[in-house]
């Protein structure tokens, strides 16, 4: 659940020339029209399997994640497409549900990421700051030509080190943005106006995940923080390591790999301002290369940028 309206009147303020005026480097190459992904919060491409891309919905949704090519069309097993279709109604199919996560739920879903093994799932989404059950789902990556469901290994509580009332009286205990680098998972906060759930304030925080409890609440180590960051929807690292990629409703980030420790916020930064009119309510963004991002909003429109695009600050 996001602030829509907010997002919406932004859009309409800008919405005096057409959204192709905006586009600039953002280009537009899919568009994800099946029918159950619709409310896209989550991307991240596979490293096992060529030509895969994870997606998953918002809150509310079942537990479920989908497998998706470039362009937007859903990937369904082979030998069972004689009963499920994908973007287009066939007469006696069903729709293609996606690939159930077994022992799961979707209470809030905001992003994905996986290592050489495992999918990780961030169920942290914590738009009024009074969750007290946020976590981590983690499960093998399973094959999507080949896989129906998929059972999670563990599910890892977390909570932030600062908050100690719920809701807190700082409202910065959201997060849409997880990434995995370095044999850790890192968390990257979104900050609110207290007690207004489209109220934002500047700036964000990079966390630590370093333990793995799964009988117990798993506390967040605090790396890292950026003042300038406003309203960051989605993160990830790049495939060779030297590039953070941060997004955001109105930029795209990218910070290059620490020299030293894990300060990824405190380094050379670069920044490429988007426009609403023409990519809206972005909110997941994943590398295809260590050239070029996706991003995807939740709409299931997809773009593409390259860095040699994204200027330094």
């Amino acid at each position: 659940m996001k602030a829509i309206l907010f997002v919406q009147l932004l859009v309409i303020s800008l919405a005096g020339s057409a959204a192709e005026d905006f586009a600039g480097p953002v280009r537009l190459i899919g568009n994800v029209e099946h029918a159950p992904i619709n409310e896209m919060s989550g991307i991240v491409k596979s490293r096992r399997f060529d030509g895969v891309y994870w997606v998953h919905n918002d809150s509310g949704d079942a537990a479920r994640i989908f497998a998706v090519n470039r362009t937007g069309k859903v990937i369904i097993p082979q030998y069972v497409q004689q009963s499920f279709y994908g973007e287009t109604v066939q007469a006696g199919k069903e729709v293609w549900p996606g690939l159930e996560i077994l022992l799961a739920a979707n209470q809030d879903w905001e992003d994905i990421a996986v290592d050489d093994e495992y999918i990780y799932i961030a169920d942290a989404g914590n738009n009024g700051n009074a969750r007290r059950d946020m976590g981590v789902y983690i499960l093998y990556e399973p094959n999507p030509r080949q896989i129906l469901s998929s059972r999670i290994l563990k599910y890892l509580p977390i909570r932030y080190p600062e908050q100690q009332e719920y809701p807190a009286k700082v409202w910065h205990y959201d997060n849409e943005g997880m990434f995995f680098w370095n044999d850790r998972l890192y968390f990257l906060s979104k900050h609110r106006k207290p007690g207004q759930i489209a109220g934002w304030e500047a700036g964000a925080v990079l966390y630590r995940l370093d333990t793995e409890h799964i009988d117990r609440v798993n506390l967040l180590e605090r790396v890292d923080d950026n003042q300038d960051i406003t309203l960051a929807t989605g993160a990830d690292v790049s495939p060779n390591g030297a590039k953070l990629a941060i997004l955001s409703y109105t930029a795209l980030w990218l910070f290059d790999q620490p020299r030293r420790g894990d300060k990824w916020l405190s380094g050379q930064a670069y920044k490429l301002d988007i426009n609403l009119a023409h990519t809206k309510q972005a909110e997941a963004v994943c590398w295809d290369d260590d050239d070029t991002l996706l991003i995807t909003n939740e709409g299931g429109e997809i773009f593409e940028v390259k860095i040699a695009d994204i200027p330094a600050l």
